[in-house]
């Protein structure tokens, strides 16, 4: 067993992620992402999905690069397959 580097937890089926040179050991995703997973800089969310990355800076959203002034960023949101961006 192994313990979860966020909550302590000690746990028979605890998993491990290698990051740039680093091991880290997880209990759950939950964990995981709230240890590893980047910050929304406008909003603050985890991203824990697809994000928007601007400038050298992550968002979760293109709402929220633009926010912030990334106005190149456009949702793919209504985009169908096979019509292009």
């Amino acid at each position: 067993m192994a313990q979860c580097e966020v909550c302590g937890n000690d746990y028979d089926m605890s998993f491990e992620v290698h990051a740039q040179g680093v091991v880290h050991v997880f209990d759950s995703f939950e964990c995981a992402i709230h240890q590893m997973a980047p910050m929304c800089e406008h909003c603050g969310v985890r991203i824990a999905g697809h994000g928007v990355e601007a400038d050298r800076r992550w968002f979760c959203c293109a709402h929220c690069a633009r926010e912030e002034g990334a106005n190149a960023i456009v949702d793919r949101v209504g985009v169908s397959a096979g019509q292009g961006m």
